[in-house]
């Protein structure tokens, strides 16, 4: 059974609503486990536990909430070299378009690069203008089911990069090319 973790730091409720929304895309496939943690309730163990990870953060400034930066350091950073391998992605919610989201998603997977997780982007298009090539990024909260749907995606293409990978999930590449074909 893969087990995936949903990782967020929420200031206005609209990044926690993306990642309910990430959590409900990972469900979708069979055999996934989901926890769903909000920084400050988060441990190392919910990260030991993990095989994928999902990391969700208001965007500040560009970057990514303070909270998020000290869970990292402080709490993960004994775990340097013990985490490598586990596969995760990011998300992030700005107060405007062009506030910055991509920028702190990139600053997301970086992170999670330096603990050794092995990060992707998604190559599908939810709609004509809006994919998820560096993560699930939105002005707000999410608007309108294409929004929704791209939060899903996120967590639903996590969770089959975790049955393919650890699970070993053969089967599970098509679904994968399934959700390609559709957009």
């Amino acid at each position: 059974m893969g087990r995936v973790l949903v990782l967020y730091d929420s200031r206005t409720g609209n990044t926690k609503r993306m990642a309910e929304l990430v959590a409900e895309g990972a469900r979708t496939v069979p055999g996934t486990e989901v926890r769903l943690k909000h920084v400050d309730e988060a441990t190392k163990e919910d990260v030991l536990w993990c095989d994928g990870i999902a990391v969700g953060s208001p965007t500040n400034m560009g970057l990514i909430s303070w909270k998020l930066k000290r869970f990292f350091d402080d709490v993960l950073g004994d775990l340097w070299g013990e985490i490598d391998g586990k596969i995760g992605c990011a998300f992030s919610s700005s107060g405007g378009w062009g506030g910055g989201s991509e920028i702190a998603c990139m600053s997301i997977l970086t992170i999670l690069m330096n603990f050794g997780f092995l990060v992707f982007g998604v190559t599908d298009y939810v709609s004509d203008d809006l994919t998820l090539h560096y993560g699930a990024v939105l002005e707000g909260k999410p608007k309108d089911r294409v929004q929704e749907e791209a939060c899903r995606r996120l967590g639903r293409r996590l969770a089959q990069w975790v049955a393919y990978f650890v699970d070993g999930r053969k089967d599970i590449m098509k679904d994968i090319k399934e959700d390609q074909r559709e957009d």
